[in-house]
């Protein structure tokens, strides 16, 4: 049998994937900071672009808690 689909936390667990990816990107930048004359190209490009998905998500979970608000 199915669950119900319950989505009174829905914002809550938003939030919560906005913080967890924060961090993360937050910590790639300061990886790049401290580290990019020690990495590789590849590696430095790869970083960034991961941030630039990672700054997609945050947009896309900011829109999911504005909708999820009466």
């Amino acid at each position: 049998m199915a669950k119900p689909d319950n989505r009174n936390d829905n914002a809550v667990h938003l939030q919560q994937h906005i913080n967890h990816t924060l961090a993360n990107l937050h910590e790639a930048e300061e990886y790049l900071d401290e580290h990019a004359d020690e990495i590789t190209a590849a590696d430095k490009h790869a970083i960034e672009e991961k941030n630039e998905n990672r700054k997609m998500s945050l947009r896309g979970f900011r829109r999911e808690i504005k909708e999820e608000r009466p």
